[in-house]
């Protein structure tokens, strides 16, 4: 195949997947701690009422190197005054490439949640606390 055939072919197979609706998944958050950062993301980027799946990636704050956190967990909860909090847990799995983690987490209503994500692995342990609102 020429070169110019094979530009081509790639061209088209980047149009096809963006009419397709692929693209790269949009920043809901970034938060820093004093050794980690922590990258929310998802499609919309923005969590919504009902099923989110997204991704999480955690990395060095020194060298912006992905970490490899081990276990990982995601937990919101919600205050509302006079009542329980709204409390949801996402359910992760690790990627292939290290400190990336897909997830998915339900919201039964709209509001501003306490976001914590908790590490324990080769890396070290730690956690984080953050605000996201979901529309």
């Amino acid at each position: 195949m020429s070169r110019f055939g094979t530009m081509l072919a790639v061209m088209l197979l980047m149009v096809a997947f963006v009419q397709n609706g692929w693209s790269e998944p949009k920043t809901i958050t970034t938060q820093k701690t004093k050794d980690v950062v922590i990258i929310l993301k998802n499609d919309a980027g923005q969590f919504t009422k009902g099923k989110n799946s997204f991704v999480l990636e955690i990395s060095s704050a020194k060298d912006k190197q992905p970490m490899d956190a081990g276990t990982v967990s995601l937990n919101t909860t919600m205050t509302m005054s006079g009542m329980a909090p709204m409390v949801a847990g996402a359910s992760l799995t690790a990627d292939r490439t290290p400190g990336r983690y897909m997830g998915t987490i339900e919201f039964a209503d709209t509001g501003t949640r306490q976001v914590t994500v908790s590490w324990d692995g080769p890396a070290g342990k730690g956690s984080a606390k953050f605000s996201v609102p979901v529309r």
